[in-house]
C-alpha cells in the first residue's frame, strides 16, 4: 500500500484541499513515503521537485494553481486510486555553472528552462557557443533561454520557441527579442550538447540568469548541460499524461 507525503502550496484554495486530504490520509515523512503528492501550480511543483530530490521518490502533482501543465487535474481527490493507475515518466534537468562579474561560482538545476535576461534598460550582448564552437558571435537581445522538452511549452513557447517532444533528446536555444541578428530564431540542439554563453559587456550591459525560479545577478558566463545522473519520476493520469499534453500543444493553432 502506498504511503504519501503531502506538500501543499499556501493558497486559500489549497488550504481547503489540505483539510480534506489529511483527514483521509496519513501524512508520512518524505523519507518514509512511497510517493510525494504535490498540490499547487507549476511553480510550486518545480520548487518541490528540487526540495525533495534527495529522496528519489516519484511525484504526483494535483493542480491547485492556474494552468498546471506539470500537474494532474483536480478531480475527486481519490489519491490512492489515481496513483495506482498512473503512468510514470522520467525527466532529467538542466545544470548550470555560473561565473559572476566578481568571479564567484554558482550552480543550480532547472527542470523547465534556464534564461538569461538583461538587467538594465540596455540590451544584452551575448556570445553563444555549443561544444566549444561559436554559434552566435554577438547576439544583441533582451535575453536568451535554454529549454528542456518538458519546459518547451512554458516560457520558451511564449517567446516563439519550438515545442519539443518529450523523448526527442533535444534542447531549444531561443532568443528573447533579438535585435541583431534580427531574424535569428534560435537553434534546436542535441541534449548531449554543452552550451556556453558569455556576457560580452559586463560593465554596461549587466545580465541576470534564472534557473526555473532561482536568480543570480551580474553574470559573466554560464555553462549549461543536461545532468543525466539526476532523474525526476513524475506520475500522470493515463488520459492526461505529460506526453499527451505536449502533443496537444504542438497541434494547437492558437
Amino acid at each position: 500500500m502506498n504511503k504519501f507525503h503531502f506538500s501543499f502550496d499556501k493558497t486559500q484554495k489549497n488550504i481547503k484541499f489540505k483539510k480534506i486530504l489529511l483527514k483521509k490520509y496519513k501524512n508520512f515523512p518524505p523519507n518514509l513515503a512511497s510517493v510525494i503528492v504535490v498540490l499547487g501550480g507549476d511553480g510550486y511543483m518545480l520548487q518541490t521537485l528540487k526540495k525533495y530530490q534527495k529522496y528519489k521518490k516519484p511525484f504526483y502533482g494535483i493542480n491547485g494553481g492556474t494552468f498546471g501543465f506539470l500537474m494532474n487535474k483536480n478531480k475527486d481527490l481519490n489519491i490512492s486510486k489515481s496513483i495506482s493507475k498512473a503512468k510514470s515518466v522520467s525527466i532529467s534537468p538542466l545544470e548550470m555553472k555560473v561565473k559572476t562579474q566578481n568571479n564567484k561560482i554558482f550552480s543550480a538545476i532547472a527542470i523547465n528552462e534556464i534564461s538569461l535576461l538583461r538587467q538594465s534598460r540596455q540590451t544584452a550582448s551575448l556570445k553563444i557557443l555549443i561544444n566549444n564552437k561559436t554559434l552566435i558571435k554577438k547576439l544583441v537581445c533582451d535575453g536568451v533561454l535554454v529549454s528542456t522538452p518538458a519546459g518547451s511549452t512554458a516560457y520558451n513557447l511564449s517567446v516563439n520557441g519550438p515545442i519539443l517532444s518529450l523523448f526527442s533528446k533535444k534542447l531549444a536555444i531561443t532568443p528573447i527579442s533579438p535585435f541583431r541578428p534580427r531574424r535569428w530564431k534560435g537553434r534546436i540542439v542535441k541534449s548531449s550538447t554543452i552550451i556556453k554563453i558569455n556576457n560580452l559587456d559586463t560593465k554596461k550591459r549587466s545580465v541576470s540568469i534564472v534557473a526555473d525560479n532561482k536568480e543570480i545577478r551580474n553574470i559573466k558566463s554560464v555553462k549549461i548541460k543536461i545532468n543525466n545522473i539526476i532523474k525526476f519520476k513524475l506520475l500522470y493520469d493515463r488520459r492526461n499524461s505529460l506526453i499527451k499534453k505536449i502533443k496537444l500543444e504542438q497541434l494547437r493553432k492558437k
